[in-house]
This record gives C-alpha cells, structure tokens and sequence, in this order.
C-alpha cells in the first residue's frame, strides 16, 4: 500500500460502475476499532468494506445508506460495520477517514457521509488547494478548527494505525475490491441497490432463525 506522502495532497479518479480495485501494492486485514452502528445482539450483521476514494462506494452510500439505516439499524434489526479501506484514490480516502476519526464516534459517520457526497467534487477537481480546502470545510462544519484539522490529517501516527487496520482487515478476509459486503458471512461483492439489500438481508434473517 502506497504511503500517502504529501499527506495529502488529495486526489484524481474516474467513475466506473463496478467495484473499485486497489492502486499500487496495497495489502490488507483485521484491525481493531472498526466503527458500527445499531444494535451489537443483532441477528444480521452487515459488514461494508468501502473507501472514501472509491465512487462506487460513495454511490451506495449516497443512493441507498439513508434508507437502509432507517429500515434496518435504527429498527434494531441489523448491525452494521464499516471496514475502512484505501481502494480508489487513496489519498483523499485516507484524509477522510483521519478526519472522521478525530471527529470522534458520535461524529464519525456524519464526516464520512459528509465526505462521499463531495467525493465526485474532490476527485475531479484535481490535487491542490481546493480538495484541502473542501475536507476543511467538512471539518469545520463539524465544529472542528482549521488547527485541529491540520493536525488530524497530518499525523503519522494515525496514519500508521489506519494502514495497519486497512492490511489487517483486508487480509484477514481477502478484500480486493470495494465496496464489498458480508452479510452473516455471505460475501456480495460490488454495487448493490437496495432491493438486493433487501433480499440479502430477509436471506441472512430467515437462515438465523
């Protein structure tokens, strides 16, 4: 996996509509702290392995994650988690993701919402000033300040521990695209609608009974 180096100097990508692939030698595997919502005792659990650089991912996300939420994990009935990846272009999805957690928890997926739908905007305009500015702008509408920003998405350290969660995850599962989705252990690999959802989900929820 690349090092991010400019630490970011963000971005470059075009769409494609079928799963994003990893640039360079990105590796990967199962890491600690990963962020998830709803309820933990949940019959179906859903697990996304996506990136911030990806514009499938921020497809789903954009398209499907608001209803899936209110149908499945505000109801109790899915718990979700999401495993962070660097697939696409990995500089503006390793920002994003430093950005969201030092956000924190009870923020940390209102940034990475925040951040895939501007994802198209930051990946076509290029490296440079302006995709800085537009994740500072994420992270002030947060209640961050410019300086804490600075540090947040210049810090090695966290930098290091999101390489090591990305190749953990990754290899522990064998993760070479994104998005990719494991539903009680049954793995969907690329875009999927809702209705697709749907059915993985009635799927996983009918096999646990």
């Amino acid at each position: 996996m690349r090092r991010i180096a400019a630490a970011l100097a963000l971005l470059g990508l075009a769409i494609s509509l079928a799963a994003c692939k990893p640039s360079g030698g990105q590796g990967a595997a199962a890491a600690t702290g990963d962020m998830s919502l709803g309820n933990p005792g949940a019959k179906v659990q859903v697990v996304e392995y996506a990136s911030l650089g990806c514009p499938i991912c921020a497809k789903w996300n954009n398209d499907n994650f608001a209803a899936f939420k209110a149908k499945y994990i505000t109801t109790g009935k899915v718990h979700y988690t999401l495993k962070e990846m660097l697939t696409g272009d990995e500089a503006v999805s390793a920002a994003g993701f430093l950005l969201a957690r030092c956000a924190g928890k009870d923020k940390y997926f209102d940034v990475i919402d925040a951040v895939w739908r501007q994802e198209q905007d930051l990946l076509e305009s290029g490296r440079g000033a302006d995709e800085r500015d537009r994740l500072m702008k994420v992270g002030e509408s947060l209640g961050m300040t410019d300086q804490q920003i600075n540090d947040c998405i210049g810090n090695d350290a966290a930098l290091t521990a999101l390489n090591k969660r990305v190749n953990d995850a990754a290899q522990a599962a064998h993760i070479d695209s994104t998005p990719t989705f494991v539903i009680n252990g049954k793995v969907s690999t690329g875009y999927m609608d809702l209705a697709a959802m749907d059915k993985a989900i009635a799927e996983a929820e009918a096999a646990a009974k």
